[in-house]
């Protein structure tokens, strides 16, 4: 499945589910660019991926709040290999958990900025050269878009948000043969999950819990989330448009308590 041709630009690419794409396309042979404001993990993923190959990669310092930024990215991309195949719109944050009391109105529209707008940014300035490739964009929302959390009301309206944005793009793509997917990914054990946990008042506790909510009784990894990524953006899932791909491990399948008794 390589496509030495081919150039990708993930944003957020330095760690977590954004890592795992730059990993993925990149040893497809791919020409790989990604964005993340962690300066330190981006210069050593480009370091440590372009010593061995076999594709290209350049790290891009961006903030995805700042459309300035986007556009850089993509402009400096397109300057660099002369075209773009697929965008994959990773980067973005899980607050949290707290009730919406506790929630401010700044809170939510930071939240929104980087987790929703900057989407369509990326999108609505990468498609004039997605469009000339017949490209792919792969957006990342969540689980929780369908499911809900509890302590999470704007991460959920974000990333519901997210997905209804990936089908209503993909419909008015589809004339210029640019495809738009979204992967709802459950539990990922990622960075921002570890530290998640780590910061609870029972670490080891929580872990555990989390890894027994899969009914395949463990989370899945950023391999595992990028190599899902890269087969939407593949001639392999050439007539798949407009689709919510759940990455859960089974997640959300069966019929179950809640509540724990005595509640």
């Amino acid at each position: 499945m390589a496509h030495t041709s081919k150039v990708a630009i993930i944003t957020g690419g330095a760690k977590g589910i954004g890592e795992g794409c730059t990993r993925t396309f990149f040893g497809a042979g791919q020409c790989v660019v990604f964005s993340d404001y962690d300066e330190k993990s981006g210069v050593a993923l480009a370091q440590e991926l372009n010593a061995k190959g076999p594709g290209e990669c350049h790290f891009e310092l961006a903030d995805m709040r700042k459309e300035e930024d986007i556009r850089r990215v993509i402009d400096n991309t397109v300057k660099r290999f002369g075209r773009l195949d697929t965008l994959v719109n990773n980067a973005g944050w899980h607050p949290p958990t707290l009730p919406i009391d506790d929630f401010s109105v700044q809170d939510f529209l930071d939240l929104l900025q980087l987790n929703l707008i900057a989407v369509f940014v990326g999108c609505k300035l990468a498609l004039p050269h997605l469009r000339e490739t017949r490209g792919s964009i792969v957006n990342i929302s969540s689980l929780v878009s369908q499911l809900g959390q509890e302590g999470a009301t704007t991460y959920c309206a974000t990333k519901g948000a997210v997905s209804a944005f990936t089908k209503a793009l993909a419909i008015d793509e589809a004339k210029h043969g640019v495809r738009v997917n979204a992967i709802l990914p459950g539990n990922i054990y990622t960075h921002m999950r570890v530290s998640s946990v780590d910061a609870s008042p029972d670490p080891k506790g929580l872990h555990e819990w989390l890894e027994r909510t899969q009914h395949l009784g463990r989370s899945g990894t950023i391999e595992e989330a990028g190599h899902t990524c890269f087969f939407l953006a593949s001639e392999q899932a050439s007539f798949i448009t407009g689709v919510e791909l759940i990455l859960s491990g089974g997640a959300e399948l069966g019929y179950g308590p809640k509540i724990p008794a005595g509640r």
